[in-house]
């Protein structure tokens, strides 16, 4: 992963070239929103622009989803078909990563995501993004877990099977090559 957190202007009109051709490709996931003012927040926000370039890079087809008219930000969200390739067999989270005695995955999910400079999606997010579109039919995705629920060793995956979107449990340390997590930026 790029830990530098800044692009050089060639990144950033490779980046900003690929996330507007796919911006004007689905329009359904953001009817209404005008492109010149997406990139006028991003072109602000140069962390934000990094954070969307670790998305790009980790296999997330980052796209805007939204607009939060009380904070004014754009809501962009990984909408690759199936979870990152780039963040999958991860565990939940640090505490989960150390319970692990053996055969440690590399990283775990809310690392990345803080790292990444992005929040892992909650399951209410989850299942908007599935009114954009069929995401996740072959793989899984960690989701924000309740701290109650967490503080028992749980942790939360969403993915969508026979067109239903199904909420799971596994133990936060468990990870599986199908298993990452999508994640949401604000801009």
């Amino acid at each position: 992963m790029n830990n530098h957190k800044k692009l050089t202007l060639e990144q950033r009109e490779e980046l900003l070239k690929t996330v507007k051709t796919r911006f004007e490709k689905n329009t359904n996931r953001h009817a209404g929103l005008d492109w010149a003012a997406v990139q006028e927040k991003l072109e602000a926000n140069p962390e934000k622009l990094w954070s969307l370039s670790i998305m790009e890079e980790t296999g997330g087809e980052p796209d805007v989803i939204g607009h939060d008219t009380q904070t004014n930000e754009f809501l962009f969200c990984d909408c690759s078909a199936e979870s990152p390739k780039g963040r999958r067999s991860v565990c939940y989270d640090r505490q989960a990563l150390e319970s692990r005695k053996e055969y440690k995955p590399q990283d775990s999910a809310v690392e990345m995501a803080t790292e990444m400079g992005v929040e892992l999606l909650t399951e209410e997010q989850y299942r908007a993004l599935q009114q954009l579109g069929a995401f996740d039919t072959k793989t899984s995705s960690w989701v924000q877990t309740p701290p109650e629920i967490r503080k028992l060793g749980g942790a939360l995956f969403c993915d969508r099977r026979y067109n239903t979107v199904f909420l799971y449990h596994n133990g936060a340390e468990s990870y599986y090559a199908a298993r990452g997590f999508r994640g949401l930026l604000r801009v």
